[in-house]
């Protein structure tokens, strides 16, 4: 992503802690990144451009943190356990990735409005912010398919005799306990809820250690 897009990505999020979305103008924002409206416009194409692109720039960089978080070495169930931490800690100091999350967008944030009719953006990024954006179940799917091309989760279930798609649903629950934290906040951690939840018993189908 070039830097002046990133700088007024950055500059746009900055002001939204001061100010609804509605409150935010243009010229603002590319005097804060230190560049021209101009160049603005031409990255993001509108104002509802650069909503659309916060969006999509939080939902990716989301999603990396599930595959980074994935790939660590160790347990199926403290990985999953440390996404559901995780998860609720973003949603709550990021408010359009909370949004992004539970769907419920407020009067202060950049709704990511549809494009209007079928013109495409000459900048490549812009073109992928103005597809249509994950909804929270599409977001639950991410999720659960990236935490399940993780490595070391080839050929495993939870126990000996799980079915293929054990492990699908509990990454599902998982992520699932995870958003009931973010809608409806507790005193406690998520943690021990989706650990009782998935369990410890993650061991590889073939061969069962009763069979060796």
């Amino acid at each position: 992503m070039p830097a002046a897009r990133e700088s007024l990505l950055n500059a746009a999020l900055a002001a939204l802690r001061d100010l609804p979305w509605s409150g935010i103008r243009m010229v603002d924002v590319a005097s804060a990144a230190g560049v021209s409206r101009q160049t603005l416009y031409n990255e993001f194409g509108s104002k509802d451009g650069l909503a659309r692109a916060l969006a999509r720039r939080e939902a990716d960089a989301y999603l990396r943190g599930v595959e980074r978080l994935m790939a660590q070495s160790a347990p199926v169930a403290d990985r999953l356990v440390a996404v559901a931490e995780w998860t609720v800690g973003e949603a709550r100091s990021r408010p359009v990735l909370r949004a992004l999350l539970t769907g419920c967008w407020g009067e202060r944030l950049p709704v990511p409005r549809p494009v209007r009719g079928a013109v495409l953006s000459r900048v490549p990024a812009q073109r992928r912010a103005d597809a249509r954006l994950p909804g929270p179940a599409e977001l639950v799917a991410a999720v659960r398919d990236r935490s399940l091309a993780a490595p070391g989760h080839a050929g495993r279930s939870w126990d000996g005799d799980g079915e293929p798609g054990d492990l699908s649903r509990r990454c599902e629950l998982a992520m699932r306990l995870a958003l009931s934290f973010v809608v409806a906040p507790a005193g406690a951690s998520v943690a021990p809820l989706v650990r009782a939840a998935v369990g410890d018993g993650l061991i590889a189908t073939s061969p069962r250690a009763g069979d060796r």
